[in-house]
């Protein structure tokens, strides 16, 4: 392939070596830049172009050759990566595009992805490959995400215990939080500054900015276990579950090394002290020696999941909260994040937090990052400030892809489809207060992550839905559309020897009430119209055998009036194309019966609606954001049952859950209501005991028990426990009820 640059004087080397690997690396097709524009087969132009002042590109394909105009080198860099995805998916010999005029240029600045490379370390060489699936995307911002309680990542000269101790841990926990042991292994890495500069560079010869994130003032154990001045208790050892703690760990706590980079996720208490002025001596050097490695307008400071609990028994912290007159420890934050930002600022930076930085105060040039929901970053941008959209309900990748979990993730369910479907400026938003709304960005947190493999296994083929997102115009997207080029792009992914998931091909199970509210309905749907359903059913407590090649053809969806196991798989030509889906629904008088809600839950965790609470299926993955739970904030769930007919039972069951750490508690209690008519109820008892499940942490259920009474109504009043009590992660904010499923027996 010839190629040839009209304008005179200008060798515009970062696009044509990117061009000429590329071409070589996907097809062996050799690359050679030639002057003459008659001998070119892609001719490369610099005109201005209407787009309201953004990277554009005009890319045609004809017998002529190929011609790319574009205002900028970023907007002739994007119309290569539509040039690459015009050509074949395999490397056959015949390299055949279609001939097209394509005319584009983005909605959004800012199109983010994110790596947390502190929970699990990354190699140079996996940050480049993500670096190019960002490029491939055409996304502009990597956020790099170097330090955390569980690993500090960056080389700074100044400081080397940072690297020399910080870097690394003594062990890791294994199986979900909060963990089934350690596994004792030691674990870590760091990037030498010049390691970080390759790395820049090579980001930006793809037209990426790569923004550093140096989380303050929580999240900071590692810092803190190579520089124990920076806590406000030097001398207080680290706490760390004793399940959790490795041999090493034993000993150099033992030992005298009172301070250890933590080794199981979570919240820690242990933050910079706030009330120290050498804290700020360190992270003004630390940021120092970053600013010199970054040339990024932005830098990331994180701001997020802070306790205050050291601060307020902190003599220098209050001390400090007293001389300039704080009413309290949020306020305290506020002064930390805007002292912080005030020194960038001089440094000609701005300074990015995620929404946490809101409370106390907003720094006053700050951009916020809303992650725990959209509510941060609509408050933000109506004060007037720049926002970046990363809600974890839609844009967080470390999220299971498949609803048949089929590895450990921290939780939740967040499918490519959802993604496609988020919009990042919200509705409430007027015209001048969307114009803040600088984009969104897809979060890759690593805390069950622990090879590139998975991380691509988890990004696609999300992050290509999340590009679609951030770059064309909102009446421009189409599910159905995107459905037909995302299936080639499989095939892609192929080429580019990544990993994927396959779970969008997964069967779409659903459990629904029989039209006679007499039992459930397992209904399956495929992505693939020639694809034959084969499904098997177990007794309950009986492991099922994957031989769906002997199971049942499905045709209609499956009665179930009994506990069982089902399970269904996709196959063509006989040969699996999806991962087996499977449901244990577990049989009581409630279950598929008429249930109405007397208040709604939260709309982050609506489930399946009501019926969640009577569909059969407990949750058994121990996942916070798992479809199975209601959850209510600060407020009861009170739920009325029909059982259809008058039915004899003694008992009433309700499952749910605790995790302290997510703000998720038991109930405060349960009372059990029965009557004849739906109008009328007596209380049949009322309990606060939780019992916790001996074989899965935080699980759990309460029951009332009673003589056997013949009634058809039942209603059950779950009450939430309103405040985070005292010593407890985010103290003082609502609590979080988790309810799973209502058994009556």
């Amino acid at each position: 392939l010839s190629v040839t640059f009209r304008e005179t004087g200008e060798k515009k080397d970062p696009l044509f070596n990117y061009l000429r690997d590329q071409l070589k690396l996907l097809y062996n097709i050799t690359v050679v830049k030639v002057v003459a524009e008659k001998d070119a087969d892609l001719v490369f132009l610099t005109e201005k172009i209407s787009s309201a002042g953004k990277p554009a590109y005009k890319l045609e394909v004809s017998s002529k050759g190929i011609s790319i105009i574009s205002n900028t080198e970023e907007g002739a860099f994007y119309a290569l990566q539509t040039l690459l995805q015009l050509f074949p998916t395999d490397q056959r010999s015949s390299r055949i595009i279609p001939y097209v005029e394509i005319f584009d240029y983005a909605r959004f600045d800012y199109r983010g992805m994110h790596l947390d490379v502190a929970r699990h370390f990354s190699p140079v060489s996996f940050v480049k490959r993500y670096i190019d699936y960002l490029a491939y995307h055409k996304f502009n911002y990597f956020h790099w995400h170097l330090t955390e309680d569980q690993g500090w990542r960056i080389e700074i000269k100044k400081y080397p215990k940072l690297t020399e101790t910080g870097a690394w841990r003594n062990g890791t926990i294994t199986g979900r939080y909060p963990g089934l042991g350690n596994d004792n292994i030691k674990h870590g890495g760091f990037y030498t500054q010049e390691e970080v500069k390759e790395i820049v560079k090579y980001a930006a010869d793809r037209y990426i900015t790569v923004i550093p994130e140096i989380e303050m003032p929580g999240h900071s154990s590692a810092a803190i276990a190579a520089y124990p001045f920076l806590s406000c208790f030097p001398e207080e050892p680290t706490k760390i579950p004793a399940t959790m703690i490795s041999n090493n760990s034993s000993l150099q706590q033992a030992g005298g090394q009172k301070k250890l980079v933590q080794e199981t996720w979570g919240i820690f208490e242990d933050v910079f002290c706030a009330g120290k002025e050498e804290t700020f001596s360190f992270l003004q050097d630390v940021m120092d020696e970053v600013l010199t490695l970054f040339p990024s307008k932005y830098i990331h400071v994180g701001g997020d999941e802070c306790p205050k609990e050291n601060w307020k028994r902190c003599p220098n912290c209050q001390a400090r909260m007293k001389k300039i007159k704080l009413k309290d420890e949020h306020e305290l934050q506020s002064y930390f994040i805007q002292r912080m930002e005030k020194y960038l600022n001089k440094k000609g930076r701005t300074l990015i937090g995620w929404d946490e930085i809101l409370e106390g105060g907003l720094a006053p040039n700050a951009i916020v990052m809303s992650w725990r929901g959209e509510e941060g970053g609509i408050a933000a941008a109506k004060d007037n400030h720049q926002v970046i959209m990363t809600p974890g309900s839609h844009v967080y990748l470390d999220h299971a892809q498949s609803e048949n979990e089929d590895s450990v993730t921290i939780g939740g369910y967040t499918s490519v489809e959802k993604i496609y479907g988020y919009e990042p400026i919200p509705a409430v938003l007027n015209d001048q207060q969307a114009k803040l709304v600088l984009g969104a960005q897809g979060n890759v947190w690593t805390e069950y992550m622990k090879t590139h493999r998975k991380v691509e296994y988890m990004i696609f083929p999300r992050m290509s839905a999340l590009s679609e997102v951030l770059w064309s115009p909102k009446e421009k997207r189409d599910w159905p559309g995107f459905e037909k080029r995302l299936v080639p792009h499989f095939k892609r992914y192929d080429l580019w020897k990544a990993n994927y998931s396959k779970a969008y091909f997964d069967l779409k199970a659903t459990v629904l009430p029989t039209e006679n509210f007499d039992g459930v309905l397992w209904k399956l749907e495929t992505k693939l119209p020639q694809a034959e359903i084969k499904y098997i059913t177990h007794a309950a407590g009986r492991p099922y055998e994957l031989r769906f090649t002997e199971g049942t053809t499905y045709t209609t969806p499956i009665e179930v009036k009994s506990s069982q196991i089902v399970a269904a798989i996709s196959m063509v030509n006989g040969k699996p194309v999806s991962n087996p889906v499977h449901h244990t629904i577990l049989y009581n008088k409630a279950t598929g019966k008429k249930i109405t809600l007397l208040k709604e839950p939260a709309k982050n965790y609506p489930g399946d609606g009501a019926f969640t609470l009577v569909n059969g299926i407990q949750n058994t993955m121990g996942r916070v954001r798992s479809k199975e739970f209601l959850g209510f904030s600060g407020t009861d769930c009170e739920a009325l049952i029909d059982l259809g007919s008058d039915q004899l039972f003694s008992s009433v069951t309700v499952h749910s859950f605790r995790q302290a750490a997510a703000w998720i508690f038991p109930p405060q209690s349960m009372e059990v209501f029965v009557s004849a008519n739906g109008a009328e109820f007596i209380s049949m008892g009322l309990t606060n005991e939780f019992t916790e499940s001996k074989n899965l942490t935080g699980k759990g259920s309460m029951t009332v028990s009673f003589k056997t009474v013949p009634v058809r109504y039942v209603k059950v009043v779950i009450k939430n426990r309103g405040v985070i009590p005292p010593g407890n992660p985010g103290e003082g904010n609502k609590t979080w009820l988790f309810v799973d499923e209502i058994e009556v027996n």
